[in-house]
């Protein structure tokens, strides 16, 4: 893997990169005539959604509101739900709505995004406690420095991996219905539980 951005130009440009890239997101949604598609509409929706209050930064706020605090599970999965989770259920759920896939599909991508998002914020936590360093290309440990409400903080390590397994098994359980067009989404859900960086 290569240096993640804040590696190389810093948290600020880090953060002012991450806004860019989400406004010229919704800036290519509604260029030319593809506004007025109902099924672009709805993925602009999931993509405001889960990049807003009621997904990445409302997990990213509580967050940082929570740190210090004795974890509780409702809070934890909250903030796993809505940071990361928020996005990567997202990132998977547009692509059926704008291909006018029927229902049946959606949903299970849709539940597939969902457990695929909380697995890997929960590996993400536990490789933060376990991971090298150098695989990482960052710091471990600032998780518990910093008092953050995490997956290990309240379940330790060992039933943190089997919650992640667990999450993993559903998403390909959701979606084998799909068949071969979901091989590339199976990929992706494995390599979450055996990624080190």
């Amino acid at each position: 893997g290569k240096p993640t951005n804040h590696k190389v130009f810093g948290d600020a440009i880090a953060i002012l990169a991450g806004d860019a890239l989400l406004t010229e997101a919704f800036s290519m949604f509604t260029e030319g005539d593809r506004f007025k598609s109902p099924s672009l509409l709805s993925a602009l929706r999931v993509l405001a959604n889960a990049a807003g209050t009621r997904g990445m930064v409302g997990g990213q706020a509580e967050d940082i509101l929570s740190e210090g605090r004795t974890p509780d599970p409702r809070t934890v999965h909250f903030i796993h739900t809505h940071k990361t989770g928020a996005m990567i259920a997202a990132s998977v759920q547009i692509s059926p709505i704008l291909a006018g896939s029927p229902p049946s599909v959606y949903e299970a991508i849709s539940t597939y995004g969902e457990n695929v998002g909380l697995a890997f914020q929960i590996v993400d936590d536990i490789l933060d406690v376990t991971g090298d360093e150098k695989d990482l290309g960052k710091r471990t440990g600032t998780d518990s420095e910093r008092g953050k409400m995490t997956y290990p903080a309240l379940h330790g390590i060992e039933r943190s991996k089997a919650a992640a397994s667990e999450l993993i098994e559903a998403a390909l359980t959701a979606v084998k219905t799909i068949g071969d067009r979901a091989f590339y989404l199976t990929e992706i859900a494995k390599y979450i539980l055996k990624r080190t960086q």
